[in-house]
């Protein structure tokens, strides 16, 4: 059980995992405080033992890690890893490759909605985890030998619980499955952060154009500025008082100051005029260059009974191929199967999720095929056989 603290030590182990199948990985990090998470500890577990990485060590250099992430032949193995691939998006640019998600792999091969690690660890690694140090601060050093034996754990018990996901993906043929979901979570523009986009996470009353356009100004204002301090968006200023402010559009410093939460202090100072500037150049944006407001799709009326047949061909589905449910399809698309059909823009009609279940909730909605109920179980047959 080993932390490493000394860039010898480090390169000479990620040397030792050169010609290794798969690594798994895991990080401890913090962001209560910060914008950017800020990684504190990294675990890696290869063929020869596990390793810490303490990444808050004076002068320690991760690029030795940096380069085994981007060597294609080695897999690298998380469990729920997409905070783990953002921080390493934030720290390099890029993404480590190829990726597997025992997460992902879990609800592929059936073990239910969104399984915790430590029910998987005690299914498939027959291990107990201790999460007695889950809230552990771990930008404080010394760290004591409990903590360092906690963080490697997880690590060392993603091993068995890889392989027999791996096996498990092998004899359903479902390798395929797992790439398509692979693809999409290691898709670079999941994890830049472009603050003209940041108006997109806050949901707005009755939002029109120009009110979208003000908002579109006033994010990109504050993420910008919670970015350049690195503290949390909500630090510099809160989400209800960006929404007041695009629908008030102050144009005075007296104006501004009314805002619910704000207070004359601020109004008066540099962040005033910064807001009053975002509100004008909201304002003054063009008609055309005005976001679009997203408008939901009106359902017909007396949708309900349809939507209910398809959701129990959703869990006839599930139940026949040991898939969760989660991963498979939401309500909300079944609804737009249910409404639009072949022009629902779902995943439920992509990949493998629409030969698993897709297809046949297109056609059962369109007719052609019918449930029917064969002894203690459901199937889905063609009308031409009801009889």
């Amino acid at each position: 059980m080993t932390l490493i603290t000394d860039n010898d030590d480090l390169r000479a182990f990620c040397k030792s995992l050169e010609g290794a199948p798969y690594i798994t990985v895991d990080t401890e990090f913090l962001r209560e405080k910060t914008y950017w998470p800020l990684l504190c500890l990294l675990q890696i577990c290869g063929p020869d033992g596990a390793v810490a990485v303490d990444a808050l060590a004076t002068d320690i250099d991760l690029s030795p890690v940096y380069e085994l992430f981007d060597d294609q032949s080695i897999l690298k193995v998380f469990h729920a890893g997409r905070q783990d691939l953002e921080i390493f998006y934030n720290l390099t640019g890029r993404l480590p490759a190829p990726v597997f998600d025992t997460q992902v792999a879990a609800m592929v091969c059936g073990f239910g909605d969104s399984i915790g690690y430590e029910h998987l660890v005690s299914k498939l690694a027959g291990k107990r985890v201790d999460k007695s140090s889950r809230f552990t601060d771990w930008s404080l050093r010394p760290l004591s030998q409990k903590q360092i034996d906690y963080a490697l754990s997880d690590v060392i018990h993603l091993c068995p619980v890889y392989e027999k996901l791996a096996d498990m993906l092998g004899n359903n043929n479902r390798a395929d499955w797992i790439d398509e979901e692979m693809a999409t979570l290691t898709r670079l523009e999941t994890y830049a952060s472009q603050p003209e986009n940041a108006y997109k996470r806050i949901k707005g009353r009755a939002p029109s154009a120009r009110y979208l356009a003000i908002l579109r100004e006033l994010t990109a204002w504050r993420e910008r500025e919670a970015q350049r301090r690195d503290v949390p968006r909500n630090r510099v200023l809160r989400d209800e008082a960006l929404v007041e402010i695009a629908h008030h559009t102050p144009e005075t410093v007296a104006q501004l100051s009314r805002t619910r939460g704000l207070g004359a202090k601020l109004a008066e100072g540099h962040y005033g005029q910064q807001l009053l500037q975002a509100v004008k150049t909201g304002k003054s944006v063009a008609d055309a260059d005005c976001p679009e407001p997203q408008v939901k799709r009106d359902l017909p009326r007396g949708l309900g009974p349809v939507t209910d047949i398809l959701k129990v061909l959703l869990k006839m589905k599930c139940e026949e191929f040991d898939v969760a449910g989660k991963l498979l399809a939401n309500s909300a698309d079944v609804e737009l199967i249910a409404a639009f059909g072949e022009d629902a823009d779902v995943a439920a009609l992509k990949g493998w999720r629409r030969e698993v279940f897709g297809e046949g909730a297109l056609k059962l909605r369109a007719g052609e095929m019918s449930l029917a109920i064969d002894g203690k179980k459901l199937k889905l047959i063609p009308r031409n056989e009801e009889a």
